[in-house]
């Protein structure tokens, strides 16, 4: 096994006294404390992210747009330019092969970006898939780091740090979008994503200037409840935002429409894009499992693996499960039958031979007040 990779702010995180795990082959912040307070600071304040072990592959070309109809399930050609959208990249089996963002920066140039541990494989699947097309696929990912604050103070943080000018284009760009701007003097692509349930921004730098872009950020939010946050906030946030993570709701043994991911694979488009007869042929038999929301009625919470039952008998699996610092109960998702997939059904979680009562609640947990 190889040593895992380091991102360009590994020293600022040592630095601040972070525990570190190995991520997708990475070495990453886990915690810079205590992740219970970190957890709290990004719903109430705001949390210092690093996410450079995200990749970032850059599609340029006459073709781009109908080559990513045909390498991903969604409909990028009918993106406007300085927006984004949420996808999957599928096998012929209708595989989830990942789930990733594309931005479209251009009328013929797109930004993929893929999970961490993903990154080369959806790399190597688009470089492959763009034969017959003209278009450049640029695995930038190496030379590319992504720094994200979320939390309800995020704009007031950013408007510290830009430009009088570039206040309005903080404040008034919509969720799903990007554009080009300059922070701290440092020109940066910011786009408005995330993976918290909270408003927020992630902003993609090169490397050289990444550590002067977390210093000023830092700075910047002092005053405003910024602090760094690691992996595992990361984790229970994106849980009560009911958002999948992959390896976990997601994998190639599953597909979009057991995740409830239905809505973004487009069959309207004329491109008969990678898992499309198989992923037809699967929307048409119906979904065997579906992917459901876990509300526990005791103090007891579900972790990955651990059977979903019913009157004793297995009825699915817990994907993910955690006490919620949020909601004060634990949650947790899980394949369960259809049959047991209405909401309000009550259903057990076999915690290591001892049953605890749950019951199936709607997606998201956790909501934003806008």
């Amino acid at each position: 096994m190889s040593d895992p990779k380091k991102t360009s702010l590994h020293a600022q995180h040592a630095e601040l006294g972070a525990s570190f795990t190995d991520f997708g082959g990475w070495d990453m912040p886990l915690k810079y404390g205590s992740e219970l307070a970190e957890h709290k600071a990004v719903r109430a304040t705001a949390g210092l992210f690093d996410l450079s072990h995200m990749g970032e592959v850059w599609v340029e070309g006459p073709d781009a747009a109908t080559f990513l109809n045909t390498a991903l399930a969604g409909n990028m050609a009918v993106m406007k330019v300085g927006k984004a959208k949420y996808s999957v990249i599928c096998n012929e089996a209708g595989g989830i092969i990942d789930d990733l963002i594309t931005y479209r920066r251009g009328d013929e140039k797109f930004l993929v970006v893929p999970n961490a541990g993903n990154a080369p494989v959806v790399a190597a699947a688009l470089a492959e898939r763009a034969a017959g097309f003209d278009v450049t696929v640029t695995d930038a990912s190496a030379e590319t780091s992504l720094i994200a604050v979320q939390g309800p103070a995020a704009v007031a943080i950013l408007h510290e740090v830009v430009e009088e000018s570039a206040k309005a284009l903080v404040s008034d760009m919509s969720y799903y979008a990007a554009d080009e701007t300059t922070v701290a003097g440092i020109d940066i692509l910011l786009a408005r994503t995330g993976y918290t349930g909270e408003d927020g921004f992630e902003l993609y730098v090169p490397n050289a200037q990444a550590p002067e872009l977390w210093a000023a950020l830092m700075a910047a939010g002092a005053n405003h409840g910024l602090i760094p946050a690691g992996l595992a906030c990361r984790d229970s946030l994106r849980l009560e935002a009911g958002m999948p993570l992959y390896g976990n709701e997601l994998s190639l043994e599953g597909n979009p429409f057991e995740a409830n991911l239905g809505p973004i694979v487009s069959f309207k488009k004329e491109e008969n894009f990678v898992g499309r007869e198989a992923l037809e042929a699967i929307k048409a038999e119906g979904a065997k499992r579906v992917l459901v929301g876990l509300k526990g009625l005791g103090r007891r919470a579900g972790r990955g693996g651990y059977p979903v039952m019913k009157d004793g008998v297995q009825v699915g699996v817990v994907t993910s499960g955690q006490p919620s610092p949020t909601l004060g109960y634990p949650v947790a998702m899980a394949y369960v039958e259809p049959a047991f997939a209405e909401i309000g059904t009550a259903l057990d979680i076999d915690l290591r031979g001892k049953p605890e009562a749950f019951e199936v609640v709607a997606l998201p947990f956790y909501t934003r007040a806008k």
